[in-house]
């Protein structure tokens, strides 16, 4: 990531108010970066790093894509958008990567993913696209499935590869801790997610244009119904890709652009994530009027009596 003019911006905030009353309060940083790595607006700080979480999986994927597993199978678009997704477990989901494993003849008691609360199977977990992927990946190669999860296994050694080399930075650098799922993930600065963001949606890579087209043609795979990933991706018509992960963690891309955004909620709330983010692509002129009227209805108007507001501003750099 290249460093801007400025190291530091002002902070956006997200008020939740009550009859118009403020109630609570929450501090966001964001980034918008080229596919070149520079910045060119934020708020807050650049270089603040978190944990990526599931803003991760597109490009977890890439290992899916680069090596020919989906052809090797004839995995669809739709299997493709579902090992990027953070799905609700419905029937519907469910079913899409039972699909992966059962053209891979993998046996679903391979999953490594919780049994979900509430739920029947590690087929409704929410990660369980993902680990189908990288499932898949093992036995197209030939690798032990039983521990594909360790850091040392070959397949989350070729997904950390992936990822430092659009980052132009050694794998050994990356901090990484285990998700809830069990699957590694990596602290990044915002700028660098932002940067992973910008090239996903470039269209300079076969691999990763595959990626975005999946996930925008089959937004009901990457979310669910009503979630915000799915809901932008529907709205917008593939100009734009989306990605929450936990913690307050939301990436988009602006397709043929090649630009991308990264936010970060201090304290993790997801209503102010979501509100900052119809915010900062108003501001950016990324959505069209309508649609921001429309998200704004669906995700900052919580009840009658409660919305959320965003103060501030993203800075050019």
């Amino acid at each position: 990531m290249t460093r801007g003019k400025r190291s530091h911006t002002p902070e956006l905030e997200a008020r939740l108010l009550r009859e118009g009353i403020m109630e609570s309060s929450h501090c966001v940083q964001a980034a918008v970066c080229d596919s070149r790595g520079r910045v060119l607006f934020m708020a807050g700080s650049a270089e603040t790093a978190c944990f990526i979480r599931s803003a991760l999986k597109p490009f977890q994927a890439i290992a899916v894509t680069a090596t020919g597993t989906l052809e090797h199978y004839d995995l669809s678009d739709r299997d493709l958008a579902v090992i990027c997704s953070s799905h609700q477990g419905t029937v519907e989901q469910s079913r899409q990567v039972f699909n992966i494993l059962w053209r891979c003849d993998i046996d679903p008691s391979m999953l490594q993913c919780p049994i979900p609360t509430g739920g029947q199977s590690t087929l409704q977990h929410n990660c369980s696209g993902k680990h189908a992927g990288m499932l898949a990946i093992c036995q197209q190669r030939g690798w032990l499935h039983g521990t594909y999860l360790q850091r040392h296994h070959p397949v989350q050694k070729l997904i950390l590869e992936k990822v430092a080399e659009l980052l132009r930075m050694p794998a050994a650098e990356f901090i990484g801790a285990r998700d809830d799922c069990g699957a590694p993930t990596y602290v990044m600065q915002l700028g660098q997610m932002a940067t992973l963001y910008a090239q996903l949606s470039d269209g300079s890579s076969l691999d990763m244009e595959r990626i975005v087209r999946a996930m925008t043609h089959y937004p009901v795979m990457v979310a669910g119904e009503g979630q915000f990933d799915t809901v932008l991706m529907e709205q917008t018509n593939g100009d734009l890709v989306c990605k929450s992960g936990a913690e307050g963690v939301l990436c988009i891309g602006r397709v043929r652009e090649g630009l991308g955004l990264a936010i970060k909620v201090a304290d993790g709330a997801k209503r102010a994530k979501h509100a900052v983010g119809i915010h900062l692509l108003k501001q950016l002129g990324w959505i069209s009027p309508t649609v921001a009227e429309n998200l704004t209805e669906a995700f900052m108007t919580i009840t009658e009596v409660k919305r959320v507001e965003v103060l501030g501003e993203l800075s050019l750099i």
